[in-house]
């Protein structure tokens, strides 16, 4: 019984202890208690949680248990919404982490975004191509308009020191109203809008609508299959990822180890911007038909920020977390028709974050709760060793 015992708690303290489990766990935590949270607010203030559940339940899934029987059991467009509202998220979690494994934060994905969104309308309504290449054209652009927009901060940040939060923030800023006063200079804008854009930029699919139940599911998609492998092989599978990691980990040991920290800041800096320019790719190309002058920020970048944290800068994490956010952003719709107020999912995806940025003290408690399970499992084989082996009996003194 002590060795079982024993192998139990060698392997709850190997995953507290191994970086992916650790990230597991928090991830796992965080939800549940972020879900914990909210039910409680829900009681408090007199919402059915049955309803919430239910909501998410179709958002994800499509289906509605309450019309089984029925046509209306299955809806793929409400699957359809759920993922394209997702992929914006996906990406701009990709550009958090691919920062943050380099040692930097960068809040300037919003920004950011709002560059590749430029960039993929300016090509669409100014370069008279009659084909479809003229959409990878407008892809192309977005992910570069996002990293020219990360490079001042990346440079300001490696050549003078300059806090990469502080101009980042700076820079959201800069993108919109610049991103808005060029819009409206092209040719037939208004103040809300551009001309619609052609046909042969845009990353709709007749199949994938079809396939969803008239969905705005798009062919960005694709971006998402192609950039995730992609930022696991940089970061993983090559010299440039690897001194990117040992930068993030500790720049003066890079340094002294001979790599070129500062170029290396730059360059992770304009990775992360091309991730959340393409980003607004999705947003320009496939969701919407024309170029919006925006009012304000629509949180795509702030929101990767916790894609990014919730996902552990891994890959596979950011595109889960990114399908939960992109979830609750699309059931709020659904929540609202069975009268589960919106600010309740907006509650969920601050209280998530909230908790993984506690992940010092998840980490503490797990650690104390290993430790705990291993000394009761040491006492025990002890006892146990004892009772199978008695002492023999002291003799008495003046004996035989």
């Amino acid at each position: 019984m002590a060795e079982v015992e024993l192998k139990k708690t060698k392997k709850h303290k190997s995953l507290a202890k191994s970086e992916n489990g650790r990230l597991i766990l928090t991830a796992l935590i965080a939800i549940v208690l972020a879900f914990l949270v909210a039910i409680l607010v829900m009681l408090a203030t007199g919402i059915k949680p049955g309803n919430f559940f239910s909501a998410l339940l179709r958002t994800f899934t499509g289906l509605d248990f309450s019309k089984a029987g029925t046509d209306a059991f299955f809806k793929p467009r409400y699957v359809g919404e759920f993922i394209q509202i997702s992929l914006p998220l996906i990406m701009t979690g990709l550009s958090l982490g691919f920062a943050y494994r380099c040692g930097l934060f960068n809040i300037g994905a919003e920004g950011q975004v709002i560059a590749g969104i430029l960039g993929a309308n300016l090509v669409a309504i100014l370069v008279p191509w009659q084909s479809k290449s003229l959409a990878v054209l407008a892809v192309l652009a977005a992910g570069l308009f996002g990293a020219l927009w990360a490079l001042i901060p990346g440079l300001l940040k490696a050549h003078l020191g300059v806090s990469e939060v502080v101009s980042t923030i700076m820079f959201n800023y800069m993108a919109i109203y610049l991103s808005n006063a060029v819009l409206k200079a092209l040719p037939g804008s208004n103040t809300q809008r551009t001309i619609d854009l052609p046909d042969q930029a845009m990353l709709t699919s007749p199949w994938l609508r079809e396939i969803t139940g008239n969905s705005r599911l798009h062919w960005g998609i694709l971006i998402i299959l192609i950039c995730i492998p992609l930022y696991n092989i940089l970061l993983n599978r090559t010299s440039f990822g690897y001194e990117i990691r040992a930068v993030g980990f500790n720049r003066d040991a890079a340094r002294y180890a001979g790599m070129k920290v500062k170029s290396r800041i730059v360059a992770s800096m304009m990775i992360s911007g091309l991730f959340a320019g393409l980003a607004g790719a999705c947003l320009a190309l496939g969701t919407f038909k024309y170029g919006r002058i925006l009012p304000g920020f629509e949180n795509y970048g702030f929101d990767g920020i916790a894609v990014g944290l919730l996902g552990g800068t891994k890959g596979v994490g950011i595109l889960l977390a990114g399908l939960l956010m992109g979830g609750l952003r699309s059931g709020q719709a659904l929540m609202q028709a069975q009268r589960v107020p919106l600010e309740i999912a907006q509650i969920v995806s601050a209280l998530i974050v909230l908790f993984v940025a506690m992940q010092k003290a998840i980490d503490f408690i797990l650690s104390r709760m290993a430790k705990k399970r291993r000394l009761e499992a040491q006492e025990m084989k002890t006892q146990e060793a004892a009772d199978n082996n008695p002492k023999p009996a002291k003799e008495e003194e003046g004996g035989k």
